[in-house]
């Protein structure tokens, strides 16, 4: 299983910080699971200011999560879901989007959180969206990883 050897973190304090999630719209059942994990993360680091973007599908996740950035906030969320198919497409699209967000990342030093899904079928994108049964919860993960990420650059800039 991909989750063995995952931290077990306990949530920090986010009343100080603006979260976005920026959510694909392609595969509606795998992303109600990402938005509803993202939303109880964001419950449970109790943040003070969140949105929620919806974009077409995972290769637009990129741009939006840069305006997001660049609008100020201290954390973007990308959630998407590419299932392989029986064309290069899946591996274009997984790179563009990888590369992208990193970029965002790195170049607005904003933590993105990165909740999209690359499965070989709809069962294992499934098991991984939180949803009744699932094994792992990846919309809740990458909401987490970026909203501690964020807590810790708060730290190392006020230090």
């Amino acid at each position: 299983m991909s989750g063995h050897g995952a931290p077990s973190l306990q949530p920090v304090d986010g009343s100080d910080l603006r979260v976005a999630v920026v959510a694909a719209s392609w595969h509606t059942e795998v992303m109600d699971g990402l938005l509803a994990g993202a939303e109880r993360a964001l419950d449970d680091h109790r943040v003070g200011e969140s949105v929620v973007v919806r974009v077409p599908g995972t290769f637009e996740l990129p741009v939006a999560a840069a305006a997001l950035a660049e609008a100020g906030y201290d954390a973007v969320v990308a959630l998407g879901v590419v299932v392989r198919g029986g064309t290069p497409h899946f591996e274009y699209v997984c790179s563009a989007a990888t590369d992208g967000l990193t970029r965002v990342a790195l170049d607005h030093r904003t933590p993105v959180g990165f909740g999209v899904l690359t499965c070989d079928t709809d069962e294992q994108a499934l098991d991984r969206a939180g949803l009744p049964g699932s094994s792992e919860d990846k919309g809740y993960e990458a909401t987490a990883a970026a909203i501690q990420t964020a807590h810790t650059l708060r730290g190392i800039t006020r230090s």
